[in-house]
């Protein structure tokens, strides 16, 4: 994942993959539910890049990060073939909570196919109860805001 920084928006990170078979309907363009496979992505490769790959952050902070909200708006379709550039923001850190927002670009024109908002928690792995962020995670988010 590349990242790249910018003044107005925070630290904004940048991941590529392409629009593949599985991803079209029968017109040839992206299914609209194929877009969460390109916010897990973005998202999983976030956190690898601020030091924190799933593999190892789960058992070293001893908390796990579901998904409690995600919403999108699609702004034009991409079709088979296509290079897609995510790119994903830190927004917000809460208590217990980060809010990514996340664009799906066309490499070859920069148009934005899809926009999204990504909410997700930090909860225990054994109470799955929700706890804060916790700080070595927190100064790692917010240093990207």
């Amino acid at each position: 994942m590349k990242s790249e920084a910018s003044h107005a928006a925070g630290r904004v990170f940048e991941v590529r993959d392409r629009v593949r078979w599985s991803d079209v309907d029968i017109a040839g363009i992206i299914y609209f539910g194929a877009y969460v496979r390109f916010v897990e992505l973005a998202e999983t490769e976030l956190f690898r890049e601020l030091g924190f790959p799933f593999a190892r952050m789960f058992d070293q902070l001893d908390v796990w990060l579901p998904r409690v909200h995600l919403d999108f708006d699609f702004h034009r379709p991409a079709r088979m073939d296509d290079e897609l550039i995510v790119r994903t923001r830190v927004a917000k850190v809460g208590n217990s909570s980060i809010i990514l927002k996340i664009a799906v670009h066309d490499a070859a024109t920069d148009a934005v196919d899809a926009s999204c908002t990504l909410i997700v928690a930090t909860v225990g792995r054994t109470s799955m109860k929700s706890q804060p962020i916790p700080p070595e995670l927190r100064a790692a988010l917010l240093a990207c805001i």
